[in-house]
C-alpha cells in the first residue's frame, strides 16, 4: 500500500498559526505520526506540502500508477479549486478530503468543499487525529 499525503496552502505554518483552530502541532509532527501509524499497517508514506496549486496538481497527476490512494488536505484550495477537482477526477486514484478542523462549523465560505464529490470519503473536525484516521482509511479504502 503506497499513500501519498499531500498539504496544500499555509499548512507549513501549522503550530504558529491560529493554533485555536488549527492546533499545536506542526506538519512535521503529524508527518512523524502517520509515519509511525503508516508503518504499523505496512503501508509505505510519501508526504508532501506546498502553497502552489500548480505543484498540487503535478503531485496528483504523477500519482497514477505510483500511489494506491491519496491525502488530500488541500486547505484553502479546498474551496477553490477546480484544477484539483479535475485532476482528482481525472487520475482515477481513489482520494480522500482531510482537514484538521471542522469545515462545516466555520466560515460560510468553508462550508462547501470543490474536491468532495470526487473523492471517496472526507475526515473533518479531528485535529492532527484527522491524519491517523486517514491512514485507517486510506489501508481499508478498497476493502468491501
Amino acid at each position: 500500500m503506497r499513500i501519498l499525503f499531500l498539504n496544500g496552502p499555509n499548512l507549513n505554518l501549522l503550530g504558529q498559526r491560529e493554533p485555536d483552530v488549527y492546533g499545536r502541532t506542526t506538519l512535521a509532527e503529524i508527518e512523524a505520526k502517520v509515519r509511525e501509524a503508516a508503518q504499523k499497517e505496512n503501508a509505505q508514506v510519501d508526504f508532501r506540502q506546498s502553497n502552489l496549486e500548480g505543484e498540487l496538481v503535478a503531485w496528483i497527476q504523477q500519482a497514477k500508477g505510483k500511489a494506491d490512494v491519496i491525502v488530500l488536505n488541500a486547505a484553502a484550495y479546498t474551496h477553490t479549486s477546480i484544477a484539483l477537482r479535475d485532476a482528482i477526477a481525472a487520475v482515477g486514484v481513489p482520494t480522500i478530503e482531510i482537514h484538521l478542523s471542522n469545515i462545516h462549523s466555520r466560515e460560510e465560505f468553508r462550508h462547501k468543499s470543490l474536491i468532495a464529490p470526487v473523492c471517496v470519503g472526507q475526515i473533518t473536525g479531528f485535529g492532527a487525529y484527522s491524519y491517523i484516521l486517514a491512514v485507517q482509511a486510506a489501508v481499508n479504502v478498497n476493502v468491501t
